[in-house]
């Protein structure tokens, strides 16, 4: 089995120094979609499924429409929730995360006011992959490691989805303990695909990560985090 985890193209953030929530895709944002549709294109999906914010459906557009295939919205695969700075100076967005930044880490935990903590947002994203698991038969091991029990297949899934949610669940299906930085710590670039791969052991399958954050399709020019 394989899940492809593909971040969505650059956003268009800022228009005319305000904050925009749930974006379009810039200029930039809509050639790398394009990009990454056209090196998608030899490759089999047999789900392709979408967080419910607008820059994930716009990056896989381009892949549904050469391909005459059909977008699945999965609520779990959102992003952590920012605080509602639509129309707003985009220094306040600016300074908040520089000041978070600067917190202790067992503070990072916290947030930002008036956004999703993100203590809580890993156990959405954690909670949320265990039952896409789950709904395809595949079921977590009764002990500490990572392993998983599942029939031998060959099924391809393409998850459109976001820096965060990319970084929770390659940390939680390769078992890495969680810090409130995961969008950070598994640096992944706009429109890039990262592959984790089921790997049989001895007493059921784990996840080996395949690829992260190709961008090898995308011009020098347009690659962007």
């Amino acid at each position: 089995m394989e899940i492809y985890l593909i971040r969505h193209a650059e956003p268009q953030w800022v228009i005319d120094g305000v904050n925009i929530v749930d974006p379009h895709l810039s200029e930039r944002g809509t050639r790398q979609a394009e990009a990454l549709a056209e090196a998608l294109d030899g490759v089999h999906f047999d789900e392709i499924l979408a967080s419910p914010l607008r820059r994930t459906h716009l990056t896989a557009e381009p892949m549904l429409r050469r391909r005459h295939a059909r977008l699945a919205v999965a609520p779990w695969l959102e992003e952590i929730r920012e605080p509602n700075w639509h129309g707003l100076p985009a220094t306040l967005a600016a300074d908040a995360y520089a000041n978070e930044r600067r917190m202790i880490a067992e503070d990072r935990w916290k947030g930002l006011p008036g956004g999703e903590a993100p203590r809580d947002f890993v156990v959405r994203i954690a909670d949320g992959c265990e039952q896409f698991l789950i709904e395809r038969g595949i079921v977590r091991s009764p002990q500490p490691l990572p392993v998983w029990t599942m029939e031998p297949n060959d099924r391809r899934i393409a998850l459109f989805a976001h820096a965060g949610t990319n970084g929770v669940v390659l940390c939680h299906l390769l078992g890495l303990d969680a810090v409130p930085w995961e969008w950070d710590r598994m640096a992944t670039g706009h429109a890039s695909i990262s592959v984790l791969t089921s790997m049989e052991i001895g007493d059921g399958h784990t996840f080996m990560l395949s690829s992260l954050s190709n961008v090898e399709h995308l011009a020098k020019s347009d690659r962007t985090r």
